[in-house]
């Protein structure tokens, strides 16, 4: 019986110590990669699949989940005694339940989940994809991809964000940051690509 039980115990820390690693350098594409080679086989296939450079999503990831697969927003708080969320949002790509839902319906990815790698990238891809042939943005311009992103296609097209400053701040940090990617992915794709 202590057998099984210490067994189990192990299985569920090695299982928890997979979900929730995260590379050490987020600031550097190549180093993610390098650190995490299934993500880069996850971001290529997404590349493949959608058409969406790699660096978009894993920029919109960065800005909005800092890579943390279980991450949302924060519980409000009324005095001290915890009301909920201000939105459905979860894991790594802060996916709300009627988009994450959404995709789903579309791809018929039925097994997918916000807090796996793999189908957060799928996902963001897809929806970056989508998010061009409904409005016209260029999946390369993380700027206003991150805008539609962020707002909605709907409230993108309405001009949701225009008012918004912060909104446009972090829309370009992650421009800039999808930039970077750019340029660090071109000085390490070819030896990233030799591992397959």
């Amino acid at each position: 019986m202590l057998r099984k039980l210490l067994i189990g115990v192990s299985l569920c820390a090695f299982i928890t110590g997979c979900a929730t690693t995260r590379p050490n350098n987020l600031d550097n594409m190549c180093s993610i990669f390098e650190q995490r080679s299934d993500w880069y086989e996850a971001a290529l296939d997404a590349q493949e699949r959608w058409g969406t450079p790699i660096q978009v999503p894993m920029s919109i990831i960065y800005q909005e989940s800092s890579f943390r697969h279980d991450a949302q927003p924060a519980m409000r708080y009324f005095l001290f005694i915890p009301y909920g969320r201000p939105s459905t949002a979860y894991g790594y790509p802060q996916a709300k339940d009627e988009t994450w839902d959404e995709y789903i319906r579309e791809t018929g990815n039925w097994g997918a989940d916000r807090d796996d790698f793999d189908d957060a990238i799928d996902f963001i891809a897809w929806y970056v994809n989508k998010t061009q042939r409904i409005t016209g943005v260029s999946k390369w311009d993380a700027y206003n991809q991150y805008l539609a992103y962020h707002e909605g296609r709907g409230g993108f097209s309405r001009g949701s964000h225009q008012s918004k400053t912060w909104l446009l701040n972090t829309a370009r940090r992650v421009d800039d940051r999808a930039k970077t990617y750019s340029a660090q992915y071109r000085a390490c794709k070819d030896d990233l690509d030799s591992w397959f």
